[in-house]
């Protein structure tokens, strides 16, 4: 099978290089890294820079492979392959702490794996100590099914979850292909959570994160960021799309540079993350900039709505 590279500490920050760390990051370069202290810490303004001053490019969630293309003074260039970009063919790149990865050679996910269900779960010692809490969609080997516990593999060692807040699988490439409504059953839970730049973990998605998100809950490995996604997708009519369809907003009155994705959720209605210092919302689009900025829509969901 070969030695993998895989992503060790529950949500992992995906920098564009060592040097966009700032002081207030150090909590969520560490390992174990800190993430909800960091979130809880963080200014408005200490939010938005991520974004303004590209100093975030997205973020993964534990067991997750990269490819590892150097590493020095103790950071690492990686292509994270489950994100797919026209940035590079293999995944999405950036940098991440080496602290932050491990190099395994018996991680399948070929095989029985948990994927989280709930938005976040805690995973166990065997002495019922709380080791760590990981986010939705969090996927990860299964060593032993027990009547209301599973025993997963780590990338470090093994832990013990609740059966009741995974979803059991065959294999990851045996993940069902939900409907249009079964992925906004899936954003729905989400409403009322912060935006976070980059994200794309149960702390706090970015507006593509939680399209990309939602999609990859239901089976649909789909493209990234906004602009890939709209390009990649099949293309729907606005007049005739459905819940669950992708919708994109542009600048200029929807003619300009296309900036945001949201979900649609049917009747009129939007669903999406919108931007920093916002929360995930169902909106009307009627009379909004968003009704003005409308520039188009993509499917990926397949398959016949009830």
């Amino acid at each position: 099978m070969g030695t993998k590279y895989i992503i060790n500490v529950p949500v992992a920050s995906i920098w564009t290089n060592p040097e966009s760390v700032r002081d207030i990051d150090s909590q969520t370069i560490s390992n174990p890294a800190f993430l909800e202290e960091w979130l809880d810490e963080m200014t408005y303004d200490d939010r938005l820079a991520l974004c303004d001053q590209n100093l975030l490019q997205t973020q993964a969630l534990i067991g997750e492979e990269v490819d590892v293309i150097h590493e020095i003074d103790g950071w690492s260039e990686i292509i994270l392959l489950g994100q797919p970009t026209k940035k590079h063919p293999r995944g999405y790149p950036g940098w991440i702490p080496s602290i932050q990865l491990t190099e395994v050679s018996d991680w399948n996910l070929d095989e029985m794996v948990a994927v989280v269900s709930s938005k976040q779960i805690v995973i166990y010692l065997e002495d019922d100590t709380e080791m760590m809490k990981v986010s939705y969609q969090t996927v990860l080997p299964i060593l032993e099914e027990k009547q209301d516990e599973i025993v997963v593999q780590l990338p470090v060692g093994t832990g013990i979850l609740k059966a009741s807040d995974v979803e059991i699988l065959s294999s990851l490439a045996k993940r069902p292909m939900g409907l249009g409504q079964q992925i906004i059953n899936s954003g729905e839970r989400f409403l009322g959570l912060p935006y976070l730049w980059g994200g794309t973990s149960s702390y706090g998605y970015d507006c593509s994160g939680f399209t990309f998100s939602m999609c990859k809950a239901n089976g649909y490995v789909i493209p990234r960021d906004a602009d890939d996604q709209f390009t990649q997708g099949l293309q729907v009519n606005l007049e005739h799309i459905e819940p669950g369809d992708l919708l994109f907003f542009a600048y200029e009155e929807g003619k300009g540079t296309l900036h945001h994705v949201g979900l649609y959720y049917g009747e009129g209605k939007l669903l999406h993350s919108p931007n920093t210092g916002r929360s995930i919302e169902i909106i009307d689009l009627a009379g909004t900039i968003y009704e003005k900025e409308l520039c188009g829509a993509c499917r990926y969901w397949t398959g016949t709505e009830e």
